[in-house]
């Protein structure tokens, strides 16, 4: 950003529970999001994405932290503990579940895609 590649607010997308990459626990999720506070203040926005096992729980403290969520069969095959998932939608339906039981607000496509800058699926060349 100081050198004008990019504009803020920029989208953050922190990943937890990668092979050879930082593990999934909240510490480390703790850790990421003040550094991030440190370089860029409040000109970002961020959200997380936890592989295996760490899915949901890392989903519903970055959301009471403030974050946004990423779920989905690439991230975790499984709904609960030794379950599989059957699709991407029973996944993003338990994380909304859990988010609005804990008392935060979700948004629509149309809102995501409005915080996020993204021109929709009927703009695109392809």
């Amino acid at each position: 950003m100081d050198i004008g590649l990019f504009k803020a607010p920029i989208f953050i997308q922190f990943i937890f529970g990668i092979l050879g990459g930082i593990g999934p626990e909240v510490d480390n999720l703790i850790f990421m999001k003040r550094t991030t506070d440190r370089l860029f203040g409040d000109d970002y926005r961020w959200s997380v994405l936890g592989a295996g096992g760490a899915q949901m729980p890392l989903a519903a403290t970055a959301s009471q932290m403030g974050g946004n969520v990423r779920v989905g069969l690439e991230d975790s095959l499984f709904i609960s503990r030794g379950k599989l998932a059957t699709s991407n939608a029973g996944q993003v339906a338990k994380v909304r579940r859990i988010v609005e039981e804990l008392g935060c607000e979700v948004a629509t496509p149309d809102e995501a895609r409005e915080i996020l800058h993204l021109k929709g699926g009927g703009q695109v060349g392809f």
